[in-house]
């Protein structure tokens, strides 16, 4: 049983921790040593993007004056930090070393895919005790400059919904670029539909690489529909953005309100029979519409039907 939660909170985890948008380059080199770069899949203009490099050296041998340096002629302007690249006098068996280089993106940079060529370098020490030859390799990483941050709106909803019903509709919100603030989402319903929960949402701060998600349910119509159509719902969120500029985007999902057949299940668990609904617990007085002097008739006469057609039999 204690595994099975553990599993079970393990899993939650996974699910809850934000997601790192970035792409990863592995490189096995000569005498054990391994490199892991880690950069962004795309950087805004005018913003910064961070590449993460870790080293190790699952050699026997010593490694030493290991170096990494930029060529910058792929992305004119383009500004490094540290601006003359990494170094490390020595890294023994096992040791292992890891740097952040932030880049800083023009604000004239053209969108495009460009390469920044990293050139690596080190001195393997034989037995411990002999340097060799320098041992270079060159690495073309891959940067994608484009013009905005990404702002996105996700809306799941039914596919077709039915009258005299609820159905749930949640909108998520996920900023991959950027930190924004002052949020405002706003759901704006068709005419008819009604809400249970707020159509109005705000948040002071949303972080860049994390989901946002508020969920309400939609209350539909009493009158029965003859024909199916399709309805808007309007998504609009405002925010400002990380250079204090005012943005808004928007969203429309449509779906289709429907005549309800004779036996419906609700997304609550309910079921429609016909123009009887019985809620999705278990007890007599789940069963809506029908009253209970009702059901009791029914039965007598079910039972009072059958003592006579059991008594027609006799000789």
């Amino acid at each position: 049983m204690k595994i099975i939660w553990i599993i079970s909170l393990l899993i939650g985890f996974f699910i809850l921790v934000p997601q790192i948008h970035a792409e990863t380059i592995t490189q096995n080199l000569e005498g054990g040593m391994d490199i892991q770069i880690q950069y962004p899949e795309e950087i805004v203009v005018g913003r910064d993007g961070n590449i993460s490099i870790l080293i190790k050296n699952n050699g026997w041998e010593n490694k030493e004056d290991i170096s990494f340096e930029f060529s910058l002629s792929g992305i004119p302007g383009l500004i490094l930090d540290p601006s003359d690249g990494v170094s490390l006098d020595k890294l023994t068996q096992g040791g292992s070393y890891g740097e952040n280089i932030n880049l800083q993106i023009p604000d004239n940079t053209n969108t495009g895919i460009y390469f920044l060529n990293l050139k690596y370098s080190h001195i393997l020490v034989a037995n411990n005790e002999t340097p060799q030859p320098r041992f270079f390799h060159d690495v073309a990483i891959p940067i994608t400059i484009k013009n905005n941050p990404s702002v996105t709106i996700h809306t799941k909803i039914p596919e077709s919904i039915f009258s005299n019903a609820e159905f749930p509709i949640e909108v998520e919100l996920f900023s991959k670029d950027i930190d924004i603030q002052n949020v405002r989402l706003r759901i704006i319903p068709p005419k008819d539909i009604e809400f249970r929960g707020e159509t109005l949402h705000s948040f002071s701060k949303i972080e860049k690489n994390t989901h946002v998600a508020i969920t309400s349910r939609i209350i539909t119509p009493i009158n029965e529909v003859n024909t199916e159509y399709k309805i808007p719902f309007q998504i609009i969120v405002t925010y400002t953005d990380d250079v204090e500029q005012e943005k808004e985007d928007s969203q429309t999902v449509s779906v289709v309100l429907r005549p309800r057949t004779f036996m419906e299940l609700t997304t609550d668990g309910g079921i429609w029979i016909g123009n009887f609904f019985i809620a999705p617990y278990v007890s007599l007085g789940t069963i809506i519409g029908i009253p209970a002097g009702a059901i009791i008739s029914l039965l007598i006469r079910k039972k009072t039907s059958s003592v006579k057609r059991t008594k027609k039999k006799k000789p």
